[in-house]
């Protein structure tokens, strides 16, 4: 018997020694949703997770590298939203519960018949592939366990998962799923990579801020320095540090739920990825040493705010993380890092104020400060550029220079600032062409950037304007060449009565796909596009009869620029 009972013991002891509480601004409801899937949970991205110009909004199941799993509703409730992407979620739905929340399910393969007997009607009325429409609350109802749909791998999918995510329902915030008990077996404490030190000098941050890099070593969450047990500051400084957390169930990257910094034992900042809004998300590159992102693909999450950041995953925040000592005394630091299962890692380290320790901003000669507080305009010959309240995260000593044009453009090149400011607003960019554009080549004209990437545009008032979310060289091209249609499985006049779909691959060399139009016999037919592979597919149904028939595809670019396919076959 004693035998037996210490068995029974020693994993207790072990989760009561590995794992501590974790902040939650509520108690959210136990046992009231099942898991979406019937494997075992196992996934290849966290909540909160950090992606590009996001934060990764639920939970990537994993499904074995296949697709065709089960997806069941993890409540009673009612289908309150339907989605088909190109990208995105792919083909997605919406479940609302009557505890408040809502449950979300993306790239699936395919929905059940009743969902997709819906969604194929609402594409026949508009006559559209991607379609995002509400239902009411008598439409569809669901109830816990029903199958609603099979996983898949559609829209901006990187391999077979499900993405699933819990919202309220009323504020739309996406939630923590692991906090509803939808848990992850995980008993592996997070990982510290890296401290860094941030010279602030009472300046805002940018790529032109001091840092210096900690190396850090430990195991099983204790980490100290590794060769600067003492560090020495004079003047305004904040830390950075780079951390990651894994779980037992697999060998992937996630993200941690906490972090937090104490200055003399004193909890001077921490951010928590319990829920967050989906307005605010593109703030992540704020929260990240955004120059260091870019140029070197480090992820630096700062322990220090942005005044113009939004997000409200701050719970604790002295001075937005700022510190300034002048003091003799010998100072502790410490980063308290945890997964949502309360797995807790430390790193420990020491500062002292030293005056000779100064390292100082390198002096940027810029053409105007804008202020990220309020709305900011420059002019200069051939651009106009107008920024709104909240473009930036921080106050911002704009650059900005002309370069000659390069062949096959119809400007000069405009240098706006660099790309190593992260902007969370669209701002309006004007450019000017010069005299070699036509009047027949105006409606054809935009403006793209140094990678040759379209920024749209439109002539108005002698410029091409359009708007922008990004910093960086900018320029006048035209696009008047047609997009491309290659059919892959069909040819005019081919018998197709063993074939169950038509296949084209479509393109565009530089304005962007606008729309796509098939008919059949002149009737609209649901043509569906993975954006993935390029591909535009027709499945044959029940109102394709025996005979002959014609069908014609018409795909047309951002710059109206058109081509058409047209072929007879026999079905």
């Amino acid at each position: 018997m004693r035998k037996i009972y210490l068995l029974l013991f020693i994993p207790f002891l072990f989760t009561s020694t590995n794992a501590q509480e974790i902040y939650k601004s509520i108690n959210y409801p136990q046992n009231y949703f099942r898991p979406p899937l019937d494997i075992a949970p196992v996934i290849a991205g966290s909540f909160g997770e950090l992606r590009g110009n996001h934060f990764h909004s639920g939970l990537d199941y994993k499904t074995n590298q296949r697709e065709g799993y089960p997806i069941y509703a993890v409540a009673d409730g009612y289908i309150s939203r339907l989605r088909v992407q190109a990208t995105g979620f792919g083909n997605a739905v919406y479940i609302t519960h009557p505890n408040g929340f809502t449950s979300v399910y993306g790239h699936l393969k395919r929905f059940n018949n009743r969902i997709t007997q819906t969604v194929k009607n609402y594409q026949y009325r508009i006559e559209s592939f991607e379609v995002d429409f509400p239902l009411l609350t008598v439409e569809i109802p669901v109830k816990k366990g029903e199958i609603i749909a099979w996983s898949g791998n559609t829209g901006s999918s990187g391999g077979p998962h499900l993405h699933f995510e819990l919202r309220d329902s009323e504020t739309e915030e996406t939630i923590n799923p692991q906090l509803f008990g939808l848990t992850i077996p995980d008993r592996v404490k997070p990982v510290i990579n890296g401290v860094y030190l941030y010279r602030m000098n009472d300046e805002p941050f940018s790529e032109n801020t001091p840092k210096q890099y900690f190396e850090v070593t430990g195991a099983n969450g204790a980490y100290n320095l590794t060769k600067s047990p003492l560090i020495n500051v004079s003047g305004q400084f904040a830390f950075g540090i780079m951390t990651h957390d894994k779980n037992s169930a697999s060998e992937n990257v996630l993200g941690v739920y906490s972090i937090d910094l104490e200055f003399d034992g004193k909890t001077i900042y921490n951010s928590v990825w319990e829920r967050f809004s989906f307005d605010n998300s593109r703030a992540i590159n704020s929260h990240l040493d955004f120059p260091a992102l870019i140029s070197s693909r480090r992820r630096i999450q700062k322990s220090f705010v942005d005044p113009g950041n939004p997000l409200k995953l701050y719970k604790t925040l002295i001075d937005n993380g700022l510190l300034n000592i002048a003091d003799s005394e010998i100072h502790t630091v410490r980063y308290t890092i945890k997964d949502v299962a309360g797995n807790t890692s430390r790193l420990n380290f020491r500062i002292k104020y030293n005056p000779q320790a100064v390292i100082k901003s390198p002096e940027v000669i810029s053409k105007a400060n804008f202020l990220h507080n309020q709305e900011n305009n420059f002019e200069a010959e051939g651009i106009k550029i107008s920024m709104p309240k909240g473009t930036f995260y921080t106050d911002l000593n704009f650059k900005f220079d002309t370069k000659a044009k390069k062949a096959g453009s119809y400007s000069n090149i405009y240098s706006v600032h660099n790309n190593l400011t992260p902007l969370h607003l669209f701002y309006s960019l004007w450019i000017k062409p010069d005299s070699t554009l036509s009047e027949e080549l105006k409606s054809k004209a935009l403006i793209v950037d140094s990678k040759r990437i379209s920024q749209g545009g439109t002539f108005e008032d002698g410029y091409i304007k359009t708007s922008s979310r990004s910093f960086g060289d900018f320029s006048v091209m035209v696009d008047t060449i047609s997009p491309r249609i290659v059919p892959v499985n069909m040819t005019d006049g081919k018998n197709m009565s063993g074939t169950s779909k038509i296949t084209f691959r479509i393109s565009d060399n530089l304005s962007g796909l606008r729309s796509y139009r098939g008919t059949i016999d002149g009737n609209w037919v649901l043509m569906e596009f993975d954006a993935k592979t390029a591909t535009l597919s027709h499945t044959f149904d029940e109102k394709i009869l025996p005979g002959f028939h014609n069908l014609e595809l018409t795909v047309i670019d951002m710059k109206n620029n058109s081509k058409t396919y047209r072929a007879n076959f026999n079905r």
